[in-house]
């Protein structure tokens, strides 16, 4: 990225055309062959697909879009950014979708790899669904579980198409490598398909059993470790390491987080349009997900010492850790 002047110009409005991802005739057959008073769920989930339609906005930016900001905003993200700009102006001025190659974002914890994907959610305007495979214990997340057992439920692509507005949103699977569930259930199994374009346009969660073209989904996984991912997910996917930014991208991130919090809020015009340079040294020393955490407690703090600059003591103290409870050493 070459050393040129940051610009304020916004990325130009996404342009849509319409998509099936479902056939209509085919939930009306399903529907027609349920037992009555059998099965609610799935009937419930039918009646929803007929009565939305099967067609949803498949979005793209309208030209390739101006990604200064973002360059900016996220410093150690750069060689991702390159790669999505090329993937952008493959389908620029011509009638083919958005389609970019699965990311795998790796790095350590509060490198800024969720916000990232959010970031391109929002640079797209596809819309975007989240999956955290940390907190999960259920394998059948991603591809829902049979109606036949008690408590089954759609998984979380068939909803993100369903009863989103997007054939194309941003598919965020955090923790990737955290990935957890019953022993004889592959959490990350229905993935081998997904992540392949041609399988995935006939997708068939195992709640619904109905066919939804899962093609045009963009994949943001991230995770600490990819010893953890198996063979198959990584040969589908870009790889790319995350490093933490450097003290100066650090004092960048910490800088624009600051004039965002800043614009944001009606509160935030009584402040300094900048901060001090102490004040940025002291934020470039946290993570990057820390960052909105302590400018917001430091705005805070000066808040209630009657203050619209705010103090390197207004500052939560760097590294500092929760003291442990146990008997001492």
């Amino acid at each position: 990225m070459s050393s040129t002047a940051i610009t304020c110009v916004a990325p130009r409005i996404p342009v849509a055309r319409m998509r099936s991802i479902y056939r209509v005739e085919e939930v009306s057959r399903r529907l027609d062959k349920l037992p009555p008073k059998e099965h609610e769920s799935l009937r419930a989930t039918y009646e929803r697909m007929i009565e939305k339609g099967e067609q949803r906005f498949q979005v793209k930016p309208s030209g390739l879009p101006v990604m200064d900001a973002l360059y900016e905003e996220l410093p150690n993200f750069h060689e991702v950014l390159d790669d999505v700009r090329r993937q952008i102006a493959l389908c620029n001025d011509s009638s083919d979708a958005l389609e970019i190659t699965p990311l795998l974002l790796l790095g350590p914890p509060g490198v800024g790899k969720t916000h990232f994907a959010r970031q391109l959610a929002e640079l797209l305007g596809t819309g975007m669904g989240f999956v955290s495979m940390s907190s999960l214990t259920a394998g059948w997340v991603l591809s829902g579980a049979s109606s036949q057992w008690k408590g089954a439920r759609a998984g979380k692509v068939f909803e993100a198409l369903v009863d989103g507005d997007y054939a194309n949103p941003v598919m965020v699977v955090d923790e990737i490598d955290k990935a957890g569930g019953e022993a004889a259930y592959d959490p990350l199994g229905s993935l081998y398909s997904l992540l392949e374009h041609d399988t995935a346009s006939t997708f068939i969660d195992e709640f619904a059993e109905v066919a939804v073209d899962a093609s045009q989904l963009i994949w943001v996984a991230t995770a600490n470790d990819a010893r953890a991912i198996p063979d198959p997910i990584l040969n589908r996917v870009n790889v790319y390491e995350i490093q933490a930014p450097d003290f100066a991208a650090a004092r960048t991130i910490a800088l624009r987080l600051y004039q965002k919090l800043r614009s944001g809020h009606d509160w935030g015009k009584r402040f300094d349009e900048r901060p001090s340079d102490g004040v940025l040294d002291r934020m470039a020393e946290l993570a990057p997900r820390e960052m909105r955490r302590a400018w917001m407690t430091a705005f805070g703090n000066a808040r209630l010492a009657h203050r619209d600059t705010l103090l390197c003591e207004d500052l939560p103290v760097a590294g500092a850790k929760k003291a442990r409870i146990g008997f001492m050493q």
